[in-house]
């Protein structure tokens, strides 16, 4: 049997984003507001600000930008599986996507081979210069 928290008349927006796991601790969620990475309706937002059901909430994170709308109000966190009763991700998967592409190293060398040689270097660079060549490239023809 899974614990079901009463619904809340009113929740701040810190303690809100912790209990549906954006965020490890009020803290954090705190320090992000005051930072102005967390906004509701695109207008930044103070930890004190009261949330209401149907808001959208955006917030900067991890170098990408994630979209939250509010389905109920909660003060207590929750089990990761229940959180999608209280709130839906609007973010787009290309968002995702982006935060893959920021991960993703290119440069791969076999162990042992030692550092990169000066032409190496070179290569490595001709490489990169290429590939960000080529988005640029993308984003052009929009």
């Amino acid at each position: 049997m899974a614990f079901i928290p009463k619904p809340a008349t009113s929740v701040r927006i810190d303690k809100y984003l912790w209990s549906i796991r954006v965020y490890k601790s009020r803290s954090m969620a705190s320090d992000a507001c005051n930072g102005g990475k967390v906004k509701i309706s695109g207008v930044s937002c103070k930890p004190s600000r009261d949330t209401k059901v149907g808001e959208t909430i955006s917030i900067k994170m991890n170098g990408i930008e994630r979209t939250f709308k509010v389905k109920a109000l909660l003060d207590k966190r929750v089990a990761a599986p229940l959180v999608e009763d209280f709130c839906t991700e609007l973010t787009p998967q290309t968002e995702f996507d982006k935060q893959k592409m920021m991960n993703t190293k290119f440069e791969f060398r076999d162990a042992g081979t030692g550092r990169p040689t000066k032409k190496d270097y070179r290569d490595i660079e001709q490489v990169k210069l290429y590939f960000n060549d080529d988005e640029d490239d993308e984003e052009n023809e929009d």
